[in-house]
């Protein structure tokens, strides 16, 4: 039990992070866009400061998901 367990939590973290994945993609695009309008550069640092958060939080994501093995 404890392996399905386990399984089904390692899925739960596999759509967690395609879903963190694809909120960075738009995020990218959103900054691009506002980047190239030069309108509101303030806005633009905080969608830049959300996106680096998202990346930590993706990072951990994989992390957790395959862990270092020292052999």
């Amino acid at each position: 039990m404890l392996a399905n367990s386990q399984l089904n939590h390692n899925e739960v973290m596999e759509i967690e992070l395609e879903v963190l994945r694809q909120e960075h993609r738009d995020l990218d695009l959103a900054i691009s866009v506002l980047a190239e309008k030069a309108i509101d550069q303030l806005a633009v640092k905080r969608l830049k400061k959300k996106k680096l958060l998202l990346k930590d939080r993706i990072t951990k994501f994989e992390d957790d998901l395959m862990p270092d093995i020292i052999a």
